[in-house]
């Protein structure tokens, strides 16, 4: 693991993508494999033992989140000494491609996923959630951690769901398709999503199982893998899930950092004035007020008040 624990101390931001590819080659040496997977998906193994998190990324995603331009899972290798195997596609594929179903064929027939104590499968929006979840089926046992995900866009389940015309054509009835069917065999999965955001909360109760547990983040938007890192939580979850110890109580637990985030504070916020309940406004302007420096909720508490002082108290 010398090579790799060497590369993770390199930014990869801004690299072109056959220099980055390169040194995603070069992070994995001697311990693990870097392997293009068709034209439009690459995989980079880390491996070290007992525990081994799967994610799926989008290069772009990675790119833009402007940090080391790393996928995800070096930071938990780095921090934990974990295994990563990282599936990254180079467009919005949902890793719908014979050339990954064939990977993950040959990687269950070897009994690669056998050799580890633990199996974590994470993706985050709507293709690499789905994806995390549909593959997981080759890990069986695994827990599975998804943000936001779909359980397929065949047009005969999922004709609602017009957002992605492109993927229209895409099978999702042959080789590791409908998600939610895929993991019956996970030890537990986790589906974190927003159920205000309609279309995301019906794919979310399409994987409902009894090995299942569905997290509703209200007025969490459409970013919540962004939200949970600004948060830092996402870390402790996959930590927790890494230790055995994800359950919905200690999610939510981790989750109460949105108590002092301000986007969530704000999308509260205006639901509760679109729905003009002007008490709760006030008993939530107080109760921020007294957690932390917040302007915006201190100019309307006192505005608040003001009104009612002068019995015209309004939202």
């Amino acid at each position: 693991m010398q090579d790799a624990a060497n590369g993770f101390d390199t930014p990869m931001l801004g690299l072109e993508r056959d220099e980055w590819l390169a040194k995603l080659e070069e992070i994995a040496g001697e311990d693990g494999h870097y392997q293009p997977l068709g034209p439009r998906h690459h995989t980079v193994l880390i491996e070290d033992k007992p525990i081994l998190l799967v994610t799926f990324e989008s290069i772009d995603t990675i790119q833009a989140r402007g940090d080391t331009g790393q996928p995800l899972g070096f930071e938990l290798v780095r921090e934990f000494g974990w295994s990563h195997l990282c599936l990254l596609c180079e467009e919005d594929t949902w890793f719908r491609d014979p050339y990954v179903y064939a990977y993950f064929d040959r990687m269950a027939d070897d009994g690669f996923f056998d050799e580890f104590e633990r199996v974590i499968f994470y993706g985050a929006g709507p293709g690499c959630a789905y994806a995390a979840a549909a593959f997981s089926v080759a890990a069986p046992g695994a827990t599975v951690i998804t943000i936001q995900p779909q359980a397929t866009l065949d047009p005969r389940l999922a004709g609602w769901d017009t957002r992605f015309p492109q993927m229209r054509r895409v099978s999702f009835v042959d080789r590791y398709g409908f998600a939610p069917n895929m993991v019956d065999a996970a030890e537990q999965a986790f589906v974190i999503y927003d159920p205000h955001r309609e279309k995301d909360s019906i794919h979310a109760a399409l994987f409902a199982r009894d090995n299942v547990h569905l997290l509703p983040m209200p007025y969490m938007g459409g970013t919540i893998e962004a939200a949970l890192l600004d948060m830092q939580i996402l870390f402790p979850i996959l930590a927790k899930a890494g230790a055995g110890k994800l359950t919905p109580a200690t999610f939510y637990r981790l989750a109460r950092a949105r108590r002092t985030y301000m986007p969530y504070l704000n999308a509260l916020m205006r639901e509760i004035e679109r729905q003009e309940r002007i008490y709760l406004k006030a008993l939530m302007c107080a109760n921020v007020v007294t957690r932390m420096n917040a302007p915006r909720f201190l100019r309307k508490l006192n505005l608040l008040e003001k009104a009612a002082r002068k019995g015209k108290l309004a939202s």
